[in-house]
């Protein structure tokens, strides 16, 4: 059994956006295949089979792209969206260990192939890479917003172990997790290039906001998806969150608007672990039931609305209007 989550009619793209920085991103990908370079065979093997996956590559596109929004002109941003890219696949080996996830970008994951060190340990030389890039550029603002990131992203990774298989989650405390674990390396992403230029404070705190609010609406839609899409477009099989007893945000609303009866399922499948293919029909049909997936899209559209608040500041420009549909493709993206 499968729902279709609905969305709007149009189609919006992130076309126009992967245009205006195609340049930059040559650059980008260039510096990515020179620094996955390593006379450890193995190292470069692991990474590129995750770096050429086919990945959107939307966080680095991100960087260089509110990079130019602020007015940089120079270098700097090339090696930052790297260190951005570099930093999201290590976040991607690390957290398909703990997972034990068996899917990736439609690949097996890498731990499958190379074992669960390996990836850890690749995971660990990228994010040794991304560092060494920020020290390069030079700007102490911008290592100090990345950094910051990867200590808060892997809070939020040991904040989602504790609330694992934790039906008492509250929607409060998820969102606390996703704001931790994915929107924060969007708000970096999109803050750095705005601190490597020097911009005001205020439009620091706009990129920063864009980026923060983007990332929430980007996993709320993921949540969705893994309960309504199609494993061709999730790049990983269909309820595995539900497999793997996460607690996302559609399942933290079906549990609080259940009956006590229905509680007592989301409890044995996710908390005891005790589910078959039959409970994930199940537990679609109640989210159905309750709206929670209807409901989850809804709630991206909301942080969706205030990203696209958050560039207000900045002129009208045709950068501007491409992140403003980057938004809309974000949140429409099972059309």
């Amino acid at each position: 059994m499968a729902v279709v989550v609905p969305f709007e009619s149009h189609s919006p793209s992130i076309e126009r956006l992967t245009h205006l920085v195609a340049r930059d991103m040559e650059r980008v990908n260039a510096t990515i295949l020179s620094r996955t370079g390593s006379e450890v065979t193995m190292i470069p093997e692991v990474a590129n089979h995750l770096i050429a996956s086919g990945g959107k590559r939307l966080r680095p596109m991100l960087t260089l792209a509110m990079s130019r929004l602020a007015g940089y002109r120079g270098d700097g941003h090339v090696k930052l969206a790297a260190a951005v890219e570099f930093m999201h696949t290590a976040t991607l080996l690390h957290d398909d260990v703990v997972d034990e996830s068996e899917m990736r970008r439609g690949k097996l994951a890498a731990r499958l192939l190379w074992g669960n060190e390996a990836s850890v340990l690749v995971g660990d030389f990228l994010l040794g890479q991304a560092f060494k890039m920020m020290v390069e550029v030079g700007s102490m603002r911008s290592l100090e917003i990345l950094s910051s990131a990867a200590a808060v992203i892997a809070e939020g990774e040991v904040m989602q172990l504790t609330a694992a298989k934790n039906t008492a989650t509250t929607e409060d405390d998820y969102l606390s997790v996703i704001r931790a674990k994915t929107a924060e390396l969007f708000a970096a992403a999109c803050e750095v290039g705005p601190a490597l230029n020097g911009c005001s404070k205020d439009e620091q705190s706009a990129c920063r906001s864009f980026g923060m609010n983007l990332g929430i609406a980007f996993q709320l839609v993921d949540d969705a998806l893994d309960y309504g899409g199609k494993a061709a477009k999730l790049g990983k099989n269909v309820g595995d969150d539900f497999r793997e007893g996460k607690i996302t945000l559609p399942v933290v609303l079906s549990f609080r608007r259940g009956s006590e009866s229905e509680r007592a399922f989301w409890r044995r499948a996710l908390e005891e672990g005790d589910s078959t293919n039959a409970d994930l029909d199940e537990a679609i049909a109640l989210m159905v039931k309750h709206r929670a997936l209807e409901d989850t899209i809804q709630r991206a559209r909301h942080y969706g609305a205030i990203a696209r608040d958050a560039l207000a500041l900045f002129p009208s420009s045709p950068m501007k209007e491409a992140l403003e549909e980057a938004v809309e493709f974000c949140i429409a993206r099972s059309n």
